[in-house]
């Protein structure tokens, strides 16, 4: 009987260890919602690109010009406000849930860290889009997400990290397949996204 209240006792203070270090209200519904917006976005942009390329009449291989690039941006920026606002509600609605507080140190050294890597590679891209250096902004932005969530990972969920490892994995192996960064796109940031939200919604939202 002693032991057991003991092994209680001890889950108990690494249950409260990780809440005074880590962030653990992140919901995975927002990852499922987040890879269903990043979908739904690459869909839309495949078929916008699709149809500059059915009328230029041209045979050649899939390049994506000034125009198309300014479009998907607005689009990907859409997909990301819709997503980071759909996280910000869910995870207050799960701290609420569990009476904690949604801005806490540990939320603030997620944000810093997480914003560091993101902030870099954006600028980084703003650069390659304003030379028209086009080939290389898939694989970077995966790259940088990646590198973001992997630098996060260490304030919250442990999932995180193995999500960024995926995403930079496949930023990597974009390189060699410079033309379908839009799959690769939607590998990333939807299924990779509905995947790993699903597994944490599962394992940490469902107690």
């Amino acid at each position: 009987m002693e032991s057991k209240d003991y092994l209680k006792d001890l889950n108990e203070i690494k249950h409260l260890m990780n809440k005074s270090s880590r962030f653990m209200s992140l919901s995975g519904l927002s990852g499922i919602l987040a890879g269903i917006y990043a979908l739904t976005g690459a869909y839309f942009v495949n078929i916008i690109i699709s149809n500059i390329k059915e009328a230029s009449n041209t045979f050649e291989s899939f390049v994506i010009s000034y125009n198309s690039v300014l479009t998907l941006i607005i689009i990907a920026f859409g997909v990301l406000l819709l997503s980071v606002i759909t996280a910000i509600y869910l995870s207050w609605r799960k701290a609420k849930k569990q009476n904690e507080s949604l801005w806490d140190a540990a939320s603030k050294r997620l944000l810093i860290n997480f914003m560091i890597p993101l902030i870099t590679g954006g600028f980084f891209i703003i650069f390659l889009v304003e030379k028209e250096m086009f080939t290389l902004v898939a694989p970077l932005t995966l790259a940088f997400y990646g590198l973001a969530l992997v630098n996060a990972s260490k304030y919250t969920l442990s999932y995180i990290r193995y999500l960024g490892l995926t995403i930079i994995a496949l930023g990597l192996i974009s390189l060699w397949f410079i033309g379908y960064g839009l799959l690769f796109w939607a590998l990333g940031f939807g299924v990779c996204h509905i995947i790993y939200g699903a597994l944490m919604h599962f394992k940490y939202d469902k107690k």
